[in-house]
């Protein structure tokens, strides 16, 4: 009997966490953030809005790029400046604009994440120091340089090198990452990372600025970005923060808030992207809570059969279907609000990207399918085939190549045929697109496995003589994936994707 008590609490607790975790809860609180995010974002309009990915990306129907800076390299203990996730496009695009301003969310419990509380302001640390030690080698190079100079902004006695931290972290915790800096400073500085770039484009050192739901901000007295002493970074934590769930009610619909909703998407989203739900926010807000499962799954079917037909990726998606099929009005309020989105999409977010002059290209499997008739040759790592354009069986090869969560050698096995492949066309000086399902990790790294087979330091193909003669080492791999990134600004390999990349090159020198 106890046991049976005790089985039913917990049913009863998963049920009310179920409730409160709908698709609908979470996207209308999804759009009540984006209201708060909008806001912001006119503040300080001339600055560009990005979406730290994944969870920043729903909060707005327009970002002017996207970023990737990782909680995990912020928690306690934990801290780290990692090489791979460089994000320099947002530092140079602060230094072109003038700063720029950062959304992302957190669940219940926190006011920020960990990425912008932590991870964040040691990017910009390190960015500083470096940028400071460059200056400081200018000027030991010629006195001249030590005065203000056009093309390397300020002067490096100006520049503020100090660690800024949000008050809530603790003086001891700030010491420890303090004692790192110097560090992570040195791993900045022989990866390869071009720091002469950012020093010219950058004409104030960066700082971070927070800001939160919670942030009292007076309308009339909103500064002026210019006239700060540094470049900054204002990160905005788009949910609000509440120790009990938060029920709401409109004129027609109760529901619950969900702090920091777009976390996690896959357990919730139910195939539904932050594109999709811009796209069709007025219909799945207006739906309500009865039948906002089944128009989800409706207009997931939709976008599926529109890309099969296109020959891209298109898994099937099942939804289970909702009991209710009324469709009341929404509150008048909402529907004008809605009714003034509009959609864009910028040539960044759905573009080719090539290294240089290495004849190489990343991109999406939708972005090959699409665009790539002025392209020489495809080598699509997507799970799926795709339709290409290419008459030559030659010039199109398929590796169904799964991430390493799935398959932990899914990748190692499939390299040497991605190399020759890829050996067999650049000989003959033609162009090579490597695409995989989002053009962010795998294709990223058998784009890498290539590179460092096949070219030399300077990017020129060699037909894998350098690498024949000098191997390969972990800082040589972090060069040049710092490289890769330098192009492929969406570039975010899993580290367990770049263990396979430098367990194949390390067997390749083997066999040589």
């Amino acid at each position: 009997m106890e046991n049976e008590t005790k089985l039913s609490i917990y049913r009863a607790a998963r049920t009310i966490k179920r409730k409160d975790n709908t698709i609908y809860n979470a996207l209308r609180s999804i759009y009540e953030d984006s209201i708060f995010v909008g806001e912001i974002s006119q503040l300080w309009p001339q600055l560009p809005l990005v979406a730290n990915l994944r969870c920043g990306l729903w909060y707005n129907p327009k970002f002017h790029s996207t970023c990737y800076f990782k909680s995990t390299d912020g928690h306690t203990n934990n801290w780290s400046f990692n090489t791979s996730r460089l994000n320099f496009h947002i530092a140079l695009l602060a230094g072109q604009k003038g700063g720029c301003i950062i959304v992302d969310s957190t669940r219940r419990g926190k006011r920020f994440p960990d990425s912008m509380s932590k991870t964040i302001p040691i990017w910009t640390c390190v960015l500083n120091r470096s940028i400071f030690n460059y200056l400081n080698k200018l000027s030991n190079a010629d006195a001249s340089l030590v005065k203000q100079d056009s093309n390397t902004g300020c002067n490096s006695h100006d520049w503020d090198c100090s660690l800024h931290l949000p008050l809530w972290v603790s003086e001891t915790e700030k010491a420890a990452i303090e004692d790192r800096l110097e560090g992570w400073t040195k791993d900045l500085e022989t990866s390869g990372a071009d720091i002469a770039i950012l020093a010219s484009c950058l004409k104030k050192p960066l700082r971070p600025l927070w800001i939160s739901q919670k942030t009292v901000i007076w309308i009339n007295e909103v500064p002026d970005y210019d006239s700060w002493d540094f470049t900054p970074i204002i990160l905005v934590s788009a949910s609000s923060t509440g120790g009990v769930t938060q029920h709401r009610t409109t004129s027609e619909f109760s529901w619950n808030y969900i702090p920091g909703a777009g976390d996690d998407e896959e357990s919730w989203a139910r195939g539904l992207s932050p594109n999709l739900f811009w796209n069709h926010a007025y219909d799945l807000i207006s739906t309500g809570p009865d039948v906002c499962n089944q128009k989800v799954a409706d207009i997931v079917e939709k976008d599926r059969v529109y890309r099969a037909r296109r020959g891209q990726d298109a898994p099937q998606i099942t939804v289970k279907p909702s009991i209710s099929e009324s469709s009341p009005c929404l509150d008048p309020l909402l529907c004008s609000d809605l009714s003034n989105i509009t959609i864009s999409s910028s040539d960044e977010e759905r573009g080719i990207f090539w290294l240089g002059s290495t004849n190489l290209a990343l991109g999406s499997s939708q972005i090959a399918a699409e665009r790539s008739s002025n392209i020489d040759c495809v080598l699509n790592c997507d799970q799926w085939p795709i339709s290409v354009h290419h008459q030559e069986a030659e010039a199109h090869l398929h590796l169904p190549i799964v991430s390493s969560k799935m398959d932990r050698f899914s990748l190692f096995n499939n390299l040497s045929s991605a190399v020759n492949f890829a050996k067999s066309n650049l000989t003959k000086g033609r162009t090579l697109l490597i695409c995989c399902h989002d053009g962010e990790d795998i294709s990223v790294c058998v784009c890498l496995a290539i590179l460092i087979s096949l070219f030399n330091d300077e990017g020129s193909f060699d037909d894998g003589k350098s690498f024949s003669e000098t191997g390969i080492t972990k800082c040589e791999m972090r060069r040049r994936l710092v490289y890769v990134c330098k192009f492929a600004i969406k570039a975010r390999p899993s580290r367990g994707n770049l263990k396979q990349v430098f367990s194949f090159l390390n067997s390749e020198v083997t066999k040589v």
